[in-house]
């Protein structure tokens, strides 16, 4: 199992904490470091920042919205990083949810987000492989454009730069079980959300025919620590945040995704309370023991006890939300 950092997306400005973590990750010997967007920095640009201050560590986009960007600009954005990096990234691709995509991109969220995903994908992989001009007779995503408001001119194109790989690798951001099964078959990897190694059946079915080599690179938040209860206060706090906040009490796929792991009562009275304007509350509503098996928190030895569950199953890649240089470091160690 290979060890990635995930440094999420900024808060109010830009963190100078990440530059000097994602230094340590790689002479710790991580594989990967990971950025994020929603709806404040952008996923590429700090990615680059990085890349220039670093010389072997992958660089991972968990994720790239598809809703931010055209697939043909994602496209360009990844080849170019792939090329000044020297072939290190990692395309880590995710949907949204109908708040973020409407409210904040300006854009309708798709009516079939399994038919979006897959012509998005679709078109990502035309400009890396450089075949041939980008085509194809979509619902979401034509080339060229072919929609009654348009002018009809529009040529199908390639790429003018050569991608230094057509292989590179794409992951989604993927929640529901046809969405994972679906990425089985069209990506090369898996970016969960919440991943809990005591409840392989929540994904068993979705994951059953997943190619030899396909990866799965969940995000864990790590802290060693000796106050367990303290050590989750910031797992709570984001799952407050993800499951009250982030999407509609009528359509929240983090939610439904808790519910699914079975907790679906906790799950619904956390939105409840976030959506009440009760976020302390809401926060404090997250049970202890679901925050507790999704993360890696406490003394070493109990983390190390802990890791071992999430080298038994299918997990290729974790990915650690790892607050400090100690975290990273125990970590590192205790995967050697």
């Amino acid at each position: 199992m290979r060890l990635g950092l995930a440094l999420g997306y900024w808060g109010r400005g830009p963190d100078p904490r990440h530059v000097p973590l994602a230094q340590e990750a790689e002479r710790l010997g991580y594989h990967s470091v990971w950025t994020a967007e929603s709806w404040g920095s952008d996923v590429f640009t700090p990615l680059t920042w990085i890349a220039a201050r670093t010389s072997t560590i992958r660089l991972g986009t968990a994720v790239a919205q598809m809703a931010a960007r055209s697939p043909t600009t994602t496209a360009m954005h990844a080849l170019t990083l792939d090329h000044l990096s020297g072939g290190r990234v990692m395309l880590g691709l995710g949907l949204s949810g109908p708040q973020v995509v409407e409210g904040w991109y300006g854009r309708p969220f798709p009516k079939s987000p399994l038919t979006a995903t897959r012509e998005y994908v679709d078109v990502v992989r035309q400009v890396l492989r450089r075949q041939a001009p980008v085509e194809l007779d979509g619902r979401f995503h034509s080339h060229p454009y072919g929609g009654p408001d348009g002018t009809g001119l529009g040529k199908a194109l390639k790429p003018i730069t050569h991608p230094l790989r057509a292989d590179l690798p794409i992951l989604l951001g993927a929640e529901g079980p046809k969405n994972i099964a679906q990425t089985t078959r069209i990506a090369d990897g898996w970016l969960p959300l919440y991943w809990s190694p005591n409840r392989p059946e929540v994904y068993e079915t979705a994951l059953a025919e997943a190619p030899e080599g396909f990866l799965v690179a969940p995000m864990a938040q790590v802290r060693v620590c000796d106050d367990v209860a303290e050590g989750l206060l910031p797992v709570k706090t984001m799952l407050g945040f993800y499951i009250g906040g982030m999407g509609h009490a009528a359509r929240n796929f983090h939610a439904d995704l808790m519910a699914r792991m079975g907790y679906e009562e906790q799950a619904r009275r956390i939105q409840r309370l976030f959506l009440e304007g009760r976020r302390e509350e809401a926060v404090l509503a997250v049970p202890d023991a679901f925050a507790d098996e999704i993360s890696l928190v406490g003394p070493r030895e109990r983390i190390a006890e802990r890791l071992e569950s999430w080298r038994k199953g299918p997990v290729t890649d974790l990915l650690a939300l790892a607050p400090d240089r100690e975290s990273l470091r125990v970590l590192a160690e205790l995967n050697a």
